[in-house]
Formats: structure tokens, C-alpha cells, sequence
């Protein structure tokens, strides 16, 4: 009750603050709406930034990153806070390792880097419901980005945690946070709660005080800046290449008459969709609207360095924009700063941008970090080598490695270390909120009540497969159903025959009219029309077992003969004395997730494209000892089950399986 109190309190000191020029103290970071501008202790100051997700680069390559961002000329890097990467579980907090937010603003404030800080408490960032914790979702009737009280008893508690954190580190505290953006793109959003916005900034406003600047960010359309924008939140918007930046700053003056121009985000590339082409964006392009904004004063943050998705759990979201469109893996979407780390040739063009408004620091940019080509791999020691290949695993120069054997299980014979807790009875299908399951998988099992001697329709009512399922009868893989894709199978079968189906979840929706994006099975499974009952659900605990050792500790034998269907390929190999960046390719695979030394790499898809490869940072790598490789497979591994590591990134042009791989 106290904390619901605190936005009401505040709001007495928020009302009309940014409208007040108060005399600059030692440290101050205000709004001069006489002169258009920032001023940072007094100063005339307008900011050239940059975009960083923590969340998204190794720890250990978080200073490399952040040095070629600082000597590419940006003064400032934008930092999104994942919510749902910290509170894991309703007051389960985690704020270590890859995880600690407060190291890796310490190192940006070390390196001489200011902060626009965006906590959300959603982000979008192409990120898992864009920020939100999927066990919001738990809460029956729960009403996201609302004034829903179950909704705000949950934001508020997170901000106590959070934002505590951040007071020390505003500018106005002797640190170099500058700005903290409240929500994001809210105009978006369908519901146009201004109460929500009001609640937002007397959470702020309580926790961070008076003097912290704070603003939203929206599109420059008339509609989402109505309700995107609040009294007492300076208005910046968003727009990319290609626009003209006269207009879109029109939009912004529409709301904010006078103060900074500013464009919040800056697409230098655009995000990438399963299944269709990769995004490029033309450098002279971007360059020239840098510039233009540059020449009219306007401050800038750029979409400078998206990265790789190495955390614990696979984190990327999905939009909704008439259908479900899962984003990939890797965040590298023509980046002027690659998933590797690499300074392109748009980030020099930027660079040259920026240094006709501004010096450069002084020195050579950092290079691009080493990578290494570890050739063939195979998941599986065999009793002959061919010359030029390692004794621990194949490692050949050569491009066909000869064919080799495999160790390897059926996904459905080991759900005893998978789903240790054991399944879940119930007469229909479950949710995975209802199972309290966040991530990953869930099996589906029963069996068919009668006997199905002619081929007879298995199949889901409309919008009931969320994301993907993949259907095994005795076992064996029949196919699978999709969301906004197939959703109907033919089977024959004996009344008693297992059925299971397993329950992917490809992302909840990180942008679209609602982020509520309910996973597994959301209607009964049917056998020509007829529902089936009497099910066992298992939650899946993928990545716990594979942290924690398995399948290298004990892989069982399978009960199957075939290789298609979710099935776990594993292996071990050596690096040549070094630990370095590397990219995986996949071929002859489908589709499914890999783990190196029980890090979650994330998702491949080699049929859909466009991503052909998954990034390997070496900070994973070890030297001396031999690296556990963990492959789920889902639907079919090639005849003969090889990795590929190359030293760059691959690519689709044109898709499907039959298209060749390009860089």
C-alpha cells in the first residue's frame, strides 16, 4: 500500500517540472526551451548516441564493444533494462554475472560515456514480450501496459528494485546517466492509458527525484505521439533513413513546441523475420540522414551495435502485424557494428559523419576481433581418422569429411531428466502459463481412444498452435502444426497408440496491438472433429539439464532406429590451443537449438533462413579440455549429422532448403 501511494506523492513535483529552467548546479542536465537545446552544467549541449544491449554482448566483450563505440564518436550510448532478464520469477532477482547491469554502467561511466537509460517497464528490443515478465501472464484478468492494479502492483515492485540502483549514477548524482526514457512507443500500444503514464511518472519522479530528465519516444505519427506523450515527459520520436527529416521533426514540434530535437532511435538497419530476407539498409543513406539531422541541431541515437543473443535462455521476441512473425536469433541486422564485434564499413561512414560536427577521440579504432575456422566437427568420437583431421573430433581442411556415426536420443525417451518433477494430469491441454512454464517446451501426451485404420484428420482449432508442434505417434515423427500455418495432419493408428505432441515457444510478441502472447496448446487437440482427453504434460527443464551436464554425463541410447523428429545429437572438440570467436553452420539440418559447454546459442533454422549460422562467442571456448556440443534437432538431422565452424557470418539470398548459403 505504501509503494501504490508514492506516484500520487509525486506527481505534486512532477507537474510542469521540465517546463522550469532552474539554475544550473555543478551538475545538471536540463531543458532550454528558450534556445532548443540540452544543457549539461549550463552548457549548450546536444548528444550523438549510440544503442547497446548488455543483455545481448558477453561480459566479457562488453569494454571492446564500448571502446569502438566511443571511438566511432558517439558521446553516448543508449541502454535498455530487460525486466524479465533480472525478475526471472516473481521476487526472484538476478543481477549477476552477464546480468549485472550496475557493472556494466560503472564501465560505461569508466570509458567517459554518458547514458540515455531506458528501463521500460516494457522495451520492445525485439526482445522475449518485450521485457515483460511472461509470468505477468500468470495472473488471471492481468491487463499489460494498463493501470490494471495487478499489473501496476507488479511494475511498481520491480521499480523499487530496480531504480534504487539507478539514483546513484544520474548525472545530477555525480554519475553520467543523463536521461531515463518512462515506457516506450506507448502510442503503439492499443489502450491510450494516460492514467498508466501518470502512474509511470510519479514512480520515477518518487524514486529518482526531481532534477533526472525524463522522456517518451514514439513514431512520428499523429495518433501514437496523442497517446504516446504526457505533462512532464519531453516527447522525442523515432524514424529511420529514407525519411524526411524536416516532417519528421514536424511531428515532434507538434507535441513539443519548443525544446531539443531529437531523434531517439535512428534505424541503421532493420530487424530480420524467419523466413524472409535478410535486412540491409544502404550506408550513404544512413550517412546522409545523420547528417541532415546533425545540420539541424538535433540530437541522435543510432541503432549503432545490435548483438548476439547469448544468455541463458533464447530471448528473441516476435512482432504481430497481421501475423506471427518470430524475429531470428542473432540481432545483427545490418549493423554498423557487427554481432562479432567488427567495425563495418557503415560504422566509418558514420564515423565521418560525426566528425564534421564534433573531434574525434584521439587514436586508431580498436580492430575487429579475431575469429577462427574450426572446419568440420562431428558430435562424436569415431575409431578412424583421415589425415589433417583431430583425434577428438573431426577438424578437417578438407570440404567432404567422410561419414561417421552418432550417438544419440530420442527426446521423448529421456522426459525423466528433461521434466524431473514428472507430468501433469489433466482432462484437456494446459497453457504454458498455467504450467508456470516461461520458456522452452512442453510435451503433450495420450494416447488415441480408438482404432484409426483409414487416415483420419489430427488438428487444432484456429489460433490454438502457439508456437509449433511437432507430433510423434509411437514415437515416430508425423509432422508438425504451426501457428497462422498448418494446423491439421492425417494419422492412422490402434485404439492405445501414444500420441505426443511437443509445444515450441518461438518468442512471445515483443511489438503488435498485445503483448498477452498465452503459449502451448490453447485449444483441445481433435481426431476428426472428435476432442481428445486424458492428457500427461510435461514442462520441459531443457536448459537446466543441459547446464548442469547432461547429456554428456549420461546419454542413454535411443529406442529408435530413424533420425527424424526432436531428437539430441551431442559431441565434444577441441580448440588448436586457442579460444576464439567462431560461426556455426548447419548442414543438411532443420531446425533446433545448440548448446556449447551448456550455453543456449539459440535457435537455427536453416529451411527458413535467413540466418544460416549462429554465432560462437570464444569467451564460451575452452583451451585444453574438449567442448561439450549439444544439438536438439526437431524435426530431421542429415544422414550424416556434421557441424561447420567457419570464421563469418552465412546468410540466405533466396530461401528454402534447396537455395545455397551466401555471406
Amino acid at each position: 500500500p505504501a509503494r501504490m501511494g508514492l506516484p500520487a506523492l509525486a506527481l505534486l513535483l512532477a507537474s510542469g517540472l521540465l517546463h522550469t529552467q532552474a539554475s544550473p548546479s555543478a551538475r545538471s542536465f536540463q531543458l532550454d526551451y528558450e534556445h532548443n537545446c540540452f544543457r549539461k552544467d549550463g552548457v549548450p549541449f546536444r548528444y550523438i548516441s549510440g544503442s547497446i544491449h548488455y543483455a545481448r554482448v558477453p561480459r566479457p566483450a562488453w569494454r571492446d564493444r564500448l571502446l569502438k563505440m566511443y571511438m566511432s564518436g558517439v558521446s553516448t550510448v543508449q541502454v535498455y533494462v530487460p525486466w524479465n532478464y533480472h525478475e526471472t520469477l516473481p521476487g526472484v532477482y538476478d543481477f549477476t554475472g552477464n546480468r549485472d547491469v550496475e557493472a556494466f554502467l560503472d564501465l560505461t561511466a569508466e570509458l567517459g560515456l554518458l547514458v540515455i537509460l531506458r528501463p521500460g517497464p516494457y522495451i520492445c528490443a525485439e526482445w522475449e514480450m518485450g521485457g515483460l515478465p511472461a509470468w505477468l501472464l500468470w495472473k488471471p484478468d492481468i491487463n499489460l501496459r494498463t493501470s490494471n492494479p495487478a499489473y501496476l502492483a507488479a511494475v511498481d515492485s520491480w521499480l523499487h528494485i530496480l531504480l534504487p540502483k539507478i539514483k546513484p549514477r544520474l548525472y545530477q548524482q555525480g554519475g553520467n546517466i543523463i536521461s531515463v526514457q518512462v515506457e516506450n512507443e506507448y502510442g503503439s500500444y492499443y489502450a491510450c492509458d494516460y492514467g498508466y503514464l501518470r502512474h509511470l511518472l510519479g514512480s520515477f519522479r518518487a524514486l529518482l527525484g526531481s532534477e533526472v530528465l525524463l522522456f517518451t519516444t514514439d513514431s512520428t505519427r499523429a495518433e501514437e505521439l496523442r497517446c504516446g506523450t504526457l505533462q512532464g515527459l519531453y516527447a522525442t520520436v523515432d524514424f529511420g533513413p529514407g525519411s524526411n527529416v524536416t516532417e519528421a521533426f514536424g511531428a515532434q514540434r507538434r507535441v513539443e513546441p519548443k525544446g531539443p530535437l531529437v531523434n531517439s532511435e535512428y534505424y541503421t538497419g532493420w530487424l530480420d523475420y524467419w523466413g524472409e530476407a535478410h535486412a540491409s539498409t544502404s550506408t550513404a543513406l544512413v550517412a546522409r540522414g545523420l547528417e541532415d539531422m546533425l545540420q539541424l541541431g538535433a540530437s541522435v541515437n543510432m541503432q549503432v551495435s545490435p548483438f548476439l543473443q547469448l544468455t541463458s535462455l533464447p530471448w528473441p521476441g516476435a512482432d504481430y502485424k497481421d501475423q506471427y512473425k518470430p524475429v531470428t536469433t542473432s540481432y545483427d541486422y545490418d549493423a554498423p557494428l557487427s554481432e562479432a564485434g567488427d567495425p563495418t564499413e557503415k560504422l566509418f561512414a558514420i564515423r565521418t559523419v560525426i566528425s564534421k560536427f564534433q573531434p574525434l577521440p584521439v587514436g586508431p579504432m580498436p580492430p575487429a576481433s579475431p575469429k577462427y575456422a574450426y572446419g568440420w566437427v562431428a558430435l562424436q568420437k569415431v575409431s578412424a581418422y583421415p589425415k589433417g583431421c583431430t583425434a577428438l573430433a573431426w577438424h578437417c581442411s578438407t570440404a567432404q569429411p567422410p561419414p561417421i556415426s552418432l550417438q544419440y536420443a530420442d527426446l521423448l525417451d529421456v522426459l525423466d531428466v528433461l521434466s524431473p518433477s514428472g507430468p501433469i494430469q489433466s482432462q484437456f491441454p494446459l497453457t504454458f502459463e498455467t504450467l508456470k512454464q516461461v520458456h522452452g517446451f512442453v510435451v503433450y501426451h495420450t494416447q488415441l481412444p480408438w482404432d484409426v485404420p483409414d487416415p483420419a484428420t489430427l488438428g487444432v482449432p484456429p489460433h490454438s498452435i502457439h508456437d509449433r508442434g511437432y507430433v510423434m505417434l509411437q514415437k515416430e515423427y508425423q509432422g508438425r502444426l504451426e501457428r497462422d500455418g498448418q494446423t491439421t495432419l492425417h494419422v492412422t493408428g490402434r485404439a492405445g497408440d501414444t500420441l505426443d505432441i511437443l509445444l515450441e515457444n518461438m518468442g512471445r510478441i515483443s511489438f503488435g496491438a498485445n503483448t498477452s502472447d498465452f503459449k502451448g496448446l490453447l485449444g483441445n487437440l481433435s481426431l476428426n472433429s472428435r476432442p481428445l482427453s486424458n492428457w500427461l504434460i510435461y514442462p520441459l527443464a531443457t536448459d537446466t539439464a543441459v547446464q548442469q551436464g547432461w547429456p554428456h554425463t549420461a546419454l542413454p541410447k535411443s529406442s529408435s532406429g530413424g533420425r527424424v523428429g526432436p531428437a539430441f545429437y551431442t559431441g565434444t572438440f577441441e580448440t588448436p590451443g586457442i579460444a576464439w570467436d567462431t560461426f556455426v553452420k548447419f548442414p543438411g539440418w532443420s531446425k533446433g537449438l545448440l548448446w556449447i559447454n551448456g550455453f543456449n546459442l539459440g535457435r537455427y533454422w536453416t529451411c527458413r533462413g535467413p540466418q544460416q549460422t549462429l554465432f560462437v562467442p570464444g569467451s564460451v571456448l575452452h583451451v585444453g579440455h574438449p567442448n561439450n556440443i549439444t544439438v536438439l534437432e526437431l524435426e530431421g538431422a542429415p544422414r550424416t549429422p556434421l557441424l561447420l565452424f567457419l570464421d563469418r557470418p552465412l546468410y540466405n539470398r533466396t530461401l528454402g532448403c534447396s537455395t545455397m548459403a551466401t555471406e
